[in-house]
């Protein structure tokens, strides 16, 4: 079954507020080898002029993961997510997340797109504060194979 071009510029969410915490920012620095101590020390943190520990940059995954999940679970989207590799992820960052931030996060389908015997799904999310501070922007394409 093709995706339903129809979902392009459908925006999902926004997702419950999300706290980031100095636990989560260092068990994840944790899974992904970052040594940082600024991803650990409140104070070197401090030092380096930032409010609280900061999150490496693909912190931001597990935002925008949560967020994506609404339009990839969309029934009327068509998406067989059996069928789906990760193509391809970038961030681009306003400022660092940093422990204490609350945070939403907002999927819009940009594109979908055939490509061979596949299709392509682009989404892009926006994380901002609470209070509408704009945190990251991440976009991810999925290929859902054999399409």
């Amino acid at each position: 079954m093709a995706l339903n071009a129809s979902y392009v510029g459908r925006t999902f969410g926004p997702t419950q507020p999300y706290e980031v915490s100095r636990v989560k920012i260092a068990e994840f620095a944790d899974a992904i080898g970052e040594p940082s101590p600024l991803c650990r020390d409140r104070a070197a943190a401090q030092a380096a002029g930032y409010p609280d520990v900061i999150a490496p940059p693909t912190f931001a995954i597990v935002l925008s993961t949560k967020s994506s999940a609404a339009v990839t679970h969309d029934p009327g989207l068509g998406l067989n997510y059996a069928m789906v590799v990760h193509g391809e992820q970038s961030f681009t960052h306003a400022r660092p997340l940093h422990a204490g931030d609350v945070v939403v996060a907002q999927s819009t389908i940009e594109s979908i797109r055939a490509v061979g015997g596949n299709t392509l799904l682009t989404t892009v999310t926006d994380i901002t504060t609470t209070g509408g501070e704009q945190v990251c922007t991440a976009r991810s394409t999925l290929v859902e194979r054999g399409a």
